[in-house]
């Protein structure tokens, strides 16, 4: 194992080098990548050698070829000078239009669907360089802490393994910064021409057939305590697992099912839907862009959040 004296004489514009030699396969073409001669590029490589004990390159009439042993190094040096890369960039002043950070933004299913459109928009626009990941977030099963569904994501948040979340949260903890977006009600969406969307009365809602989102397949939500405190039940016909399998089953069937607005409004023409409202009066979610107050001290992440507003919300703290 290399101590602390053997690192420091370690020039990491070797690792550098090395990625540039594998991906070109060619010692001269390596060289006008790097701004370097070929016999630098050469000499540095047999610095290398010495280093990694192991030739790395061989020499064939078109080129170099890598060896077992440089193949293997490929995604560990990747790592290492991605790594770098990341920790200095982040020590600059952050740019969005230069910036190559890479953002992690987490929602319920419905919430991604609903808005990434015109975030990923947005951020193309400002930032093009910058790269996304977005996660889908889901609440705690039933029995878990009561009043915190999604309190596994606020821990990601924590965590850092989110950078902003987007979720139906009526408050958060002091720890956190949270801006609202929209409200979210839901609706009664089918197929057109269903005989539902001409009458849809309470009576035709429960007679008629269900389609219900559930991860975990149990047939139960919202909607039945609400038909529950009325002495009403329904038939849920069928489960599945995320919304946009949702709009399919419904566009080629006669059931129903009650959706976030914002998602039927959104493709209601795409999968041929129409949408009434529920036959009885829900309290609005609010969905609200959260962040901690931690994170919001780096300049990348307090941009995206104003980002993510600007595109999707109403600006409203």
């Amino acid at each position: 194992m290399l101590n602390q004296i053997d690192l420091s004489r370690i020039d990491l514009n070797l690792l550098v080098l090395f990625r540039v030699v594998l991906e070109e396969h060619h010692v001269a073409r390596a060289a006008g990548r790097l701004s370097l001669t070929p016999s630098a590029v050469s000499h540095a490589l047999g610095r290398l050698r010495l280093l990694l004990n192991d030739p790395l390159f061989l020499r064939t009439p078109k080129g170099v070829v890598p060896t077992a042993r440089a193949l293997e190094l490929e995604e560990p040096v990747t790592e290492i000078i991605a790594r770098i890369e990341q920790l200095i960039g982040s020590a600059a002043p952050f740019d969005p239009a230069k910036s190559r950070r890479r953002f992690t933004i987490g929602a319920p299913d419905a919430v991604l669907v609903s808005t990434s459109v015109q975030l990923l928009r947005s951020i193309a626009t400002a930032a093009p360089h910058i790269d996304l990941a977005l996660i889908h977030l889901m609440p705690a099963p039933r029995g878990g802490a009561i009043g915190e569904p999604w309190h596994q994501s606020l821990d990601m948040l924590e965590r850092r393994e989110l950078d902003v979340a987007m979720l139906p949260l009526p408050t958060v903890s002091p720890r956190f910064e949270a801006r609202r977006l929209y409200d979210e009600d839901f609706v009664l969406a089918m197929r057109k021409g269903h005989p539902l969307a001409k009458a849809p009365t309470r009576a035709a809602f429960s007679q008629s057939q269900h389609l219900l989102v559930s991860l975990s397949g149990e047939a139960r939500g919202f909607v039945d305590q609400m038909l529950a405190k009325r002495g009403l039940e329904r038939r849920i016909a069928l489960t599945v697992p995320n919304f946009m399998m949702a709009l399919v089953q419904l566009s080629g069937s006669d059931l129903i099912a009650a959706l976030p607005r914002r998602l039927v409004e959104h493709h209601a023409g795409r999968f041929g839907l129409v949408f009434v409202e529920l036959p009885f009066a829900r309290k609005p979610d609010a969905i609200r862009a959260i962040a901690t107050k931690a994170a919001m001290r780096d300049a990348g992440i307090a941009w995206l959040m104003q980002v993510v507003v600007s595109a999707i919300g109403a600006g409203r703290p």
